[in-house]
């Protein structure tokens, strides 16, 4: 199935793409569309433990299941003053 991925900031950054179709199994959860964008682009791999991600607007865990069609935003940590 396909899902849209959405990066931001510095993710965003290294991926050279604000926005990815990125095309998974069924089941899926947002950690299983985590892993495809990581395995696509290895530089966003040592963010995974620090991210925020949403799933359809709505800020979700990496455990949370994926459908077809879904949007997918991570999030990297944000700092500033």
């Amino acid at each position: 199935m396909r899902v849209t991925v959405r990066l931001f900031a510095r993710l965003r950054e290294l991926a050279g793409a604000e926005t990815i179709a990125v095309d998974v199994a069924e089941p899926a959860t947002v950690a299983t569309v985590w892993q495809a964008v990581a395995a696509a682009t290895p530089a966003l791999a040592p963010f995974e433990r620090a991210l925020s991600c949403a799933v359809n607007a709505h800020f979700s865990r990496m455990s949370h299941p994926v459908a077809a069609g879904d949007d997918v935003a991570f999030l990297p940590p944000v700092s500033g003053g």
